[in-house]
């Protein structure tokens, strides 16, 4: 299937796809959208975002990034790099469209790249965006730690954090870990190196930005840190596969909205939240499922648009 539109070509090697706007557009430089996936993800490799693009008013687009994390690189890769990315991505886009509002989307591992974005190492020389869109925003290191939670396999699981670990410590983190040298490694894909491999799995790992054990002092230096201009809404499925059964989901986004708040930042309550039947890229999911989602995408971007604020 043919998906018009326009590759800007935004740093060396990289570029972001802004799905063709409708013939009746009357908006040449829309204010927009940069998706970023997650884990394997890549170029169109995730539905929902052309029927978001299709749904937008017409002030609006969505453009997904790809980055070199994408498709097979995120096992050698790193948030770090990845923000170093999108904020060129941001700063082709501000340039282009002066004066245009700007919303990041991640999915998965894509909301910890918005997060570091947003929270890293240099994230002062960074361009300011004006919302953030976080789906599926899930705990690698919960999902894997519920998959590997009993008996021998937890062993495992400890065991290829341990080995990470101690190759990170030696200055080895870029070697690449052999898929036999642990079934956790094996089951994780590759090319995996030690560092990403100790960043998803381990508590405290730089990747570990959504994790509900984590306590509200720790949240409060990350979601309590996001600036007051930036307004954030997240989207969580209730059939999310990732997040283990005996995590409250709509309990932990309360959470995290009430430290963003006390923080004096802003988040859209309205239309984000728990979104039912969802699971966790909605591919496969009903219609219905799928539009809702969509529709509080296009909810929020509108309100933007308005300057409303959302945070009650």
């Amino acid at each position: 299937m043919a998906h018009p539109g326009t590759a800007h070509k935004y740093t060396k090697g990289l570029i972001a796809f802004e799905h063709a706007s409708p013939p009746s557009s009357t908006s040449p430089q829309p204010h927009i959208i940069l998706w970023i996936g997650g884990l394997t993800d890549g170029l169109l490799t995730v539905p929902y975002p052309s029927l978001i693009a299709s749904s937008l008013p017409l002030t609006w687009s969505l453009a997904e990034v790809l980055l070199t994390s994408s498709y097979s690189g995120w096992g050698t890769g790193s948030l770090a790099r990845d923000a170093t990315e999108l904020g060129e991505c941001v700063a082709h886009f501000k340039k282009l469209r002066p004066g245009k509002k700007i919303v990041l989307m991640g999915h998965s591992t894509g909301c910890q790249d918005i997060m570091e974005y947003l929270l890293g190492k240099g994230n002062e020389a960074r361009e300011k965006v004006d919302g953030i869109i976080l789906q599926g925003g899930v705990s690698d290191r919960e999902a894997w730690e519920d998959y590997y939670k009993e008996g021998e396999r937890r062993k495992q699981l400890d065991d290829a954090i341990a080995m990470a670990r101690e190759l990170v410590d030696k200055g080895k983190g870029e070697e690449v870990l052999s898929p036999e040298s642990n079934p956790v490694i094996k089951d994780m894909g590759g090319p995996l190196n030690a560092y990403r491999a100790y960043s998803l799995l381990a508590k405290g790992g730089d990747d570990d930005y959504f994790s509900s054990d984590l306590s509200d002092q720790h949240f409060r230096n990350t979601f309590g840190r996001i600036p007051d201009t930036t307004t954030v809404m997240f989207l969580l499925g209730a059939e999310d596969p990732y997040v283990p059964a005996s995590i409250d989901r709509a309990a932990l986004l309360e959470r995290w909205t009430r430290i963003i708040r006390e923080g004096g930042g802003v988040v859209n309550s309205i239309t984000g939240g728990v979104v039912p039947g969802a699971h966790h890229n909605l591919d496969g999911d009903p219609e219905e499922v799928v539009q809702d989602l969509v529709g509080r995408v296009v909810g929020f971007v509108f309100a933007l648009g308005l300057e409303m604020t959302w945070n009650i």
